[in-house]
């Protein structure tokens, strides 16, 4: 996997010779001053011009190794490795001096070719000279460690067979940094109309069709998309909020800030810069969103943190307001950089790169999963995703089966940016596999679309995992499931009843998307709803654990309309006797009623019955239906 969008780190390289500039081994005046010419073109990053100059110093003087070397190193920065590793072989045939420096270039060239033991090779010759710069022996020890890392990985690498998305996708000179919708018919990257950083940067969108083509791209927005640069961006689950980077032309913090834009309908909005709480006078980029929208993962150099670019965190409260930054800290963070993290749609996966761990060589990208508050330890995602070159971005679909970068091809002058799919090795798929639930919300009488608050709630832990709203508009709304637990939904909209609806996804599970469409009835008497979270042993009326998160809504619910009078009902199957039946449903619509009213509901706005197997909702003739009929009602009988 090669070096992923390297404009984002414009680094001046510098480079030593052993022959001082004013002892040249050349006796040509002539190609000293192309030389000397060269190098203001080159610490300028002109290499174009810096390249013509060299060939044509070196042209004056076939055995002027002080110009095959500069120009090995230019090429080395340009990713043309081949051509780099023949210039300073050329360079160390010529020269019967001090060959450090060259030494030292190749060590590192042949990490990022990848070929390991030459890299270890050749930093022992550039060690052996006794160097004193103590900045260049950190990094030489750092090839060396990482080359040797390298080494002793390589037996677990995983098939690895990357391929080109369509010309359809890869039109543009450049293209990167890709984000798919969770259903992964969608693809969202940026495109820029040149191969420099002068030329136009704009998101763009293409959509999948029957057959599962990638469609024409298309601008994402007018909206969105201007005479400035739109960079890297981040899609919540839903592909209703956008995030992404501009670095001019917009009113900001500093240099580079992040925005926000949401959809409506068919609509995204004018993006506004996010505020003071999220960006800073430093450098903000690189945003990863949660599936559910709340939590912001980016990059930043900003100061407080553990080295030069760290992950931050941000998260939305209920009012739609975005916290103050937390640094990930040193679980995560290191005192090198920290590169394009990405939050996995399961929200507890997180892929970025670094280079201030042990690798491959540059960066290379690791994972964390969360536990609670708690990160675990990174773990190098390992061969062949990661090599010797710079690995600095990475999409990872839903289902965790297939992965998506971006690769920078010098080969090529019309083209550098090339989009890649592939399927992801076994061995590294993503510990937890994500599915979802979507569909429309609408009013239960007139079937208009409502825009409804919709909550998922870990059952076990009796907590809000993830929290969206369905469009307004449309009534749309997706929530991602994540693997490992029993999960409850809620629907909520003020003056309608709300709605609760349960999904299992255990571990080893790989169940479809869900879709389910919610008709929400009015506050009106006779308004009825299931509480589809409650939970009893067979035979048996005490709650479980697990049926508090239900319980604490109604109770929330009643107290948010103390006017409303309600009516708990038991139902069972028709296994049994009907006495039996009926003295079961009463107990359990009584076990409910006794929760609400220990946690201090009045008793006035609240009653409950059993009708056994008198009222059954399917016909009892199979385990599943009769399972519906065993159940547990909420009904309106008076509103005061």
């Amino acid at each position: 996997m090669k070096n992923i969008l390297p404009l984002i780190f414009v680094t001046l390289f510098a480079f030593q010779i052993g022959t001082a500039q004013s002892r040249l081994s050349t006796h040509s005046k002539k190609a000293a001053a192309l030389y000397y010419d060269a190098d203001n073109f080159r610490v300028r990053g002109q290499y174009v011009q810096a390249i013509d100059l060299l060939e044509q110093a070196i042209a004056k003087d076939k055995n002027f190794h002080e110009a095959y070397f500069r120009l090995g190193v230019i090429y080395k920065a340009k990713g043309e490795l081949s051509k780099a590793e023949s210039l300073l072989l050329k360079v160390i045939d010529l020269n019967k001096g001090n060959n450090a420096a060259s030494y030292f270039e190749l060590g590192e060239l042949y990490l990022k070719q990848s070929n390991y033991n030459e890299a270890i090779d050749y930093i022992n010759k550039y060690l052996a000279y006794n160097p004193r710069n103590q900045a260049r022996i950190d990094e030489a020890t750092k090839i060396k460690s990482n080359a040797q890392y390298a080494i002793d990985n390589a037996s677990v690498a995983a098939e690895f067979n990357p391929r080109p998305l369509s010309d359809t996708i890869n039109a543009f000179p450049m293209q990167y940094f890709p984000v798919l919708s969770v259903d992964q018919k969608s693809i969202i990257y940026t495109r820029r109309l040149g191969t420099t950083m002068q030329h136009d940067e704009d998101l763009v969108i293409s959509t999948k069709n029957e057959k599962g083509q990638w469609g024409i791209p298309e601008s994402i927005s007018d909206n969105i998309n201007s005479q400035n640069n739109e960079g890297t961006c981040t899609l919540s689950a839903d592909g209703r909020t956008l995030i992404f980077t501009s670095c001019a032309g917009r009113p900001g913090y500093g240099s580079c800030d992040l925005y926000i834009s949401t959809k409506t309908g068919e609509v995204w909005s004018t993006p506004e810069n996010m505020g003071p709480n999220v960006n800073s006078m430093a450098w903000d980029s690189q945003p990863s969103l949660s599936a559910d929208g709340r939590r912001l993962f980016f990059i930043s150099n900003r100061s407080g943190g553990v080295g030069s670019r760290d992950i931050w965190v941000s998260t939305k409260n209920d009012n739609n307001v975005w916290s103050k930054p937390v640094n990930l800290g040193r679980g995560i963070n290191t005192v090198g950089d920290e590169v394009s993290p990405f939050i996995h749609p399961n929200n507890k996966t997180l892929y970025y790169a670094t280079n201030g761990l042990p690798g491959f060589g540059g960066f290379d990208i690791y994972y964390s999963n969360q536990n609670g508050s708690e990160w675990s330890t990174p773990k190098n995602l390992g061969a062949p995703i990661n090599d010797g070159k710079d690995q600095v971005s990475l999409f990872i679909t839903a289902d965790g089966e297939k992965g998506y970068y971006s690769n920078e091809d010098n080969s090529s002058k019309e083209r550098k940016g090339i989009i890649y799919e592939f399927t992801m090795p076994q061995s590294q798929r993503v510990e937890f596999k994500t599915s979802f639930v979507y569909g429309n919300v609408k009013d239960e009488r007139t079937l208009v679309p409502l825009k409804a608050k919709i909550e998922l709630y870990d059952l076990r832990l009796d907590q809000r995992i993830s929290l969206v709203g369905s469009d307004s508009i449309t009534g749309e709304y997706l929530m991602v499931l994540t693997e490992g637990s029993e999960y409850a939904l809620y629907i909520e909209k003020e003056g309608y009843l709300f709605q609760s609806n349960t999904f299992s996804y255990q571990l080893g599970e790989n169940p479809m998307p869900v879709r389910k469409d919610i008709l929400l009835s009015p506050l009106k008497k006779g308004a009825t709803t299931k509480l589809n979270n409650l939970f009893f042993e067979t035979d048996k009326y005490e709650l479980e654990d697990k049926s508090k998160t239900e319980l604490e809504k109604v109770i929330s619910f009643l107290r948010a309309n103390s006017n409303i009078v309600i009516q708990i009902s038991g139902h069972t199957d028709n296994v049994g006797s009907d006495a039996y039946n009926q003295v079961l449903s009463e107990k359990r619509a009584k076990s409910v009623y006794s929760y609400l009213i220990n946690k201090g509901i009045n008793p006035v706005q609240v009653d409950f019955i059993g009708f056994g197997s008198t009222e059954p909702v399917a016909p009892n003739d199979s385990e599943e239906n009769r399972q519906l009929n065993r159940r547990i009602e909420f009904k309106i009988v008076n509103i005061e």
